[in-house]
């Protein structure tokens, strides 16, 4: 999919649940790019983060525009539109308001202060995105799967150079 069409999406998005009050953040590989200020690599996805008391009005506006729903896993939902394929994650609080993700058997907790007033700017588009320590922490988990390493050597690469 064309960097294009990513970046006219993030920009969808980000008109589209700022009209309808949802807070929303911008993780992973684009999370990068925001906070560096330039694209620094190819992209599958976009990985945007919602409040779980907003999941459902973020699926019924999505669908209403067109996104099919694709795939649901443990802690995302997969939606698609004209090729490009967004992954939504609830977020929710416990009881002593850490922040975490629901999963089918347990929570998947999210460092503090991710989820703040952090924007990133690229193409004089503006996004909210995580926190630089919560993609850096995001970035240094292991996987298996030698592809996601691959981005988040070069992803990590870049948060680097950012300081």
């Amino acid at each position: 999919m064309s960097t294009r069409n990513h970046l006219a999406v993030l920009t969808w998005i980000d008109a589209l649940f700022e009209r309808y009050g949802i807070q929303y953040w911008l993780f992973g590989g684009w999370a990068v790019d925001f906070h560096a200020g330039a694209v620094t690599r190819s992209h599958d996805d976009i990985d945007v983060a919602v409040w779980a008391l907003d999941v459902s009005r973020a699926f019924t506006l999505l669908e209403e525009r067109g996104w099919t729903r694709v795939a649901e896993h443990d802690g995302y939902t997969v939606y698609e539109h004209d090729g490009v394929r967004l992954e939504l994650v609830p977020l929710a609080r416990d009881e002593y308001g850490i922040v975490y993700t629901p999963l089918r058997e347990g929570r998947a907790f999210w460092p503090e202060s991710t989820f703040g007033k952090d924007v990133g700017e690229l193409d004089e588009r503006r996004i909210r995105v995580i926190s630089l320590a919560a993609l850096r922490a995001e970035k240094s988990e292991t996987f298996s799967d030698p592809n996601v390493e691959a981005k988040n050597a070069a992803d990590l690469a870049t948060l680097d150079r950012l300081g």
